[in-house]
């Protein structure tokens, strides 16, 4: 009856133990797991989202003549009166500069002088050959005959001269507009002879105006843009902001030299060339004088439909393309989240994201952006 107590007691001491240090063994199980997880790589991730991709062509330029005409006078003539300045708006054969041609006017001055001369020493000639004719001396008519046809070759020799003169005087006398336009530039000076650059720069407003942009070639393509396509500009002149908005078109799409960026493959050193074309939009407006500020922003969403990831979860090594996913595995102390490398089919980027082809993605994964660690396909890491 006394031993009972005793042994009843030893059992509860027992089972106290025991509970303590199965407690204490669960503690320090779960402590040393949270240990473990606090040492693991942090990532910060995302969600891969099924859609297509918004391109977009953005760039600013001046506004500059679609043709312009570099007019000269290639006589050597000074200038005598200058008729136009830099502004103004003339019309096709509007006078713009006179030039002094006297000169020229004495030398067609001579030039008639010396053909009244030989019409006359042809006249003498002609008596020559008829008094030979009258006297019947076969020799003194071929002589004659010999000289008046002579002198009628001079006479031709001299008109077409004459001609000549009379031309360069209507060409080069006064320069004239060669087409409806607005004067750009007059380099001319008055009582001086052309310095080899152009005397005056008219461009032809009716035909517009342009401005280049370079465009990487893929991004050309991926927007299926083509010339003839219409766009909107926004013009900005003086203090005014962007709020005028005018209709452009395509012109031309030319071949561009080439860029060079850095690789993002973690390679340092490392380029990529990127091919690049030249976007010419041409815009036609009566209110435009050339030199305004323009801008255009274009946004097309592309023709197929993938994955869209951010561009800073796409990795690349010598196999291709890959991204980490996250695997969620389950058990009785929590979730551990595993580090799956997924192979993927590239398809188009923009500046922000990437849109893929994988049978190895789902709209649940969870997609790693960031890692505080680099990282190897089966690690264990943590959300940020």
């Amino acid at each position: 009856m006394e031993k009972e107590p005793a042994v009843s007691g030893r059992k509860k001491s027992i089972q106290v133990v025991f509970l303590v240090f199965m407690g204490l063994l669960v503690f320090f199980t779960l402590f040393s797991n949270t240990l473990q997880s606090l040492a693991l790589p942090k990532v910060r991730t995302e969600k891969p989202v099924k859609g297509s991709l918004v391109f977009t062509i953005a760039g600013s330029g001046s506004l500059q003549p679609f043709y312009e005409a570099k007019l000269s006078n290639t006589a050597g003539w000074k200038v005598q009166q200058i008729l136009v300045k830099g502004g103004d708006h003339v019309k096709k054969g509007q006078p713009l500069i006179r030039y002094d041609s006297k000169v020229a006017e004495h030398e067609l001055e001579d030039a008639i002088t010396n053909l009244d001369k030989q019409n006359i020493e042809l006249q003498n000639v002609q008596d020559q050959f008829i008094q030979s004719t009258m006297e019947g001396d076969d020799i003194k008519i071929r002589t004659a005959r010999r000289d008046l046809e002579t002198r009628k070759l001079d006479l031709a020799a001299q008109e077409r001269k004459i001609n000549e003169f009379r031309d360069e005087l209507a060409a080069y006398k006064e320069m004239t507009a060669p087409f409806d336009g607005l004067i750009t530039k007059v380099n001319a000076m008055e009582g001086l002879v052309s310095a080899g650059e152009p005397e005056i720069l008219i461009t032809n407003s009716s035909l517009g105006y342009r401005f280049d942009l370079s465009v990487d070639s893929t991004l050309l393509s991926s927007l299926g843009m083509s010339a003839g396509e219409k766009v909107e500009v926004e013009v900005h002149a003086g203090q005014e902001p962007y709020t005028r908005i005018i209709n452009g078109t395509i012109d031309e799409m030319a071949d561009a030299e080439s860029r060079t960026v850095s690789s993002s493959d973690g390679e340092s050193g490392k380029t990529i060339t990127v091919p690049q074309k030249v976007l010419r939009v041409k815009v036609v407006d009566a209110e435009l004088k050339g030199g305004e500020e323009v801008r255009i922003k274009l946004e097309k969403r592309s023709r197929k439909e993938g994955w869209m990831i951010s561009n800073e979860a796409i990795h690349q090594d010598r196999e291709g393309m890959f991204v980490y996913k996250l695997e969620e595995m389950r058990n009785a102390l929590g979730n551990e989240f595993i580090v799956r490398k997924v192979r993927l089919q590239y398809s188009e980027r923009n500046s922000k994201e990437t849109m893929v082809q994988s049978d190895s993605l789902y709209e649940e994964d969870m997609v790693i952006l960031e890692s505080s660690e680099p990282l190897q396909d089966g690690n264990r890491v943590r959300l940020e």
